[in-house]
């Protein structure tokens, strides 16, 4: 890991003082969180515990997961698990402003602060590392911390507009993370250019692969979490069950298809410590939705399919014929299978009827509330 300067230094003292201040002025403990709020009487506060395995594993995901998933690089190897740290560091502060500024109004002057929006922080932050994968390697920490300030910013007042003027439903985050991440990720590539040297720089070894491992095994087992974390009783069990069996089925057709695919039909490290998670991106926007069990398993293997052929024949043409380079592959593993999530998230919400989901459906899909009105009840 490279060595930095006074500026980025002063930069980075700045900044978290300027965090502390806002703090100061705008958050607060959340009603759950106040110290008055016993769990004897909030039931909010029992629910929002009840929740914090699942933040600890979207954590883990965040800090250790997308940080030793880059280590496969043998030359940004430290650089790829301290610039995530930092990032990650930086970023689940500064999102609780940029997400919760849009609660600020009339009735409302500071920004309460619960485990909800902490995981909300770390789902931001899981964006930013994903752009930082398209640029390692050609940036500085500084400039990696400016790029996540500006995608957080950017990244929130999308997501807003999506869910509150659009009502879209992405309860896995593929369209608004990983999608998003991974395009805003590849833009800024593409302005910076390609690398000096890029080919000798970016090659793994024994070593550095089994370090990714570390990070894709992490990733793959935490992932249900990630895509149920906010949601209540059973549209949680129902996107833990399509989030895993798509996982299932992701990883033993990039299992296959590397074989297929690679030179004297070995498999090839890079397609299993990414391709084999595809299927948690793909899954995502749908992970609460009435795909049943055969549905998750298809988007599985589809999404396993993508990601391998996005990185043995996609990747190098986007790099050859569009010069955009892309250092760890992620729109092989975010960005198309965030574009397939989409589509069969609009697939599904097509399908969609009061008889699958009773009076869910208008809960689910708030935009097809009818007009004359209908009673919102949970089941």
């Amino acid at each position: 890991m490279a060595g930095v300067g006074k500026r980025t230094v002063l930069a980075l003292l700045s900044f978290q003082a300027v965090l502390i201040v806002l703090a100061c002025v705008l958050l607060r403990y959340d009603k759950s969180a106040a110290a008055d709020a016993t769990f004897s009487n909030n039931e909010e506060a029992k629910d929002t515990f009840r929740k914090y395995s699942m933040f600890q594993d979207v954590h883990v995901m965040v800090f250790i997961g997308f940080g030793f998933l880059m280590t496969f690089l043998r030359k940004y190897g430290f650089s790829s698990v301290g610039f995530n740290f930092l990032l990650s560091a930086v970023i689940v502060q500064w999102s609780l402003f940029t997400d919760g500024v849009f609660e600020l109004g009339r009735d409302r002057s500071t920004i309460p602060v619960t485990l909800k929006s902490l995981l909300r922080a770390d789902v931001t932050a899981a964006s930013c590392l994903i752009s930082m994968g398209a640029v390692l390697g050609k940036t500085t920490p500084l400039q990696l911390i400016i790029m996540g300030i500006l995608q957080c910013i950017l990244s929130s007042v999308n997501e807003y507009f999506a869910h509150h003027k659009l009502q879209v439903t992405d309860v896995g985050d593929s369209i608004f993370v990983h999608a998003f991440g991974a395009y805003f990720g590849l833009a800024v590539s593409l302005v910076l250019g390609k690398p000096k040297h890029h080919s000798s720089f970016e090659g793994s070894s024994y070593n550095s692969d089994m370090f990714a491992m570390i990070g894709s095994v992490f990733l793959w087992v935490c992932w249900p979490s990630f895509n149920s974390a906010g949601l209540d009783g059973a549209a949680q069990q129902r996107a833990v069950i399509n989030t895993y069996l798509s996982l299932a089925a992701s990883c033993v057709v990039a299992y296959a298809l590397s074989a297929l695919t690679s030179r004297k039909h070995k498999f090839n490290m890079v397609h299993i410590q990414n391709a084999t998670l595809a299927g948690g991106v793909a899954i995502g926007t749908s992970a609460n939705l009435m795909v049943q069990p055969f549905g998750a398993m298809m988007v599985g293997s589809i999404a396993g399919v993508l990601s391998v052929i996005g990185f043995q024949y996609i990747q190098p043409k986007l790099l050859e014929k569009l010069g955009v380079h892309d250092t760890c592959g992620v729109h092989n593993l975010h960005g198309m299978p965030g574009v397939l999530a989409a589509v069969v998230g609009a697939y599904m919400a097509f399908l969609a009827s009061v008889e699958d989901y009773g009076y869910n459906l208008y809960v689910v899909f708030p935009a097809r509330v009818p007009l004359d009105g209908v009673e919102v009840q949970h089941a």
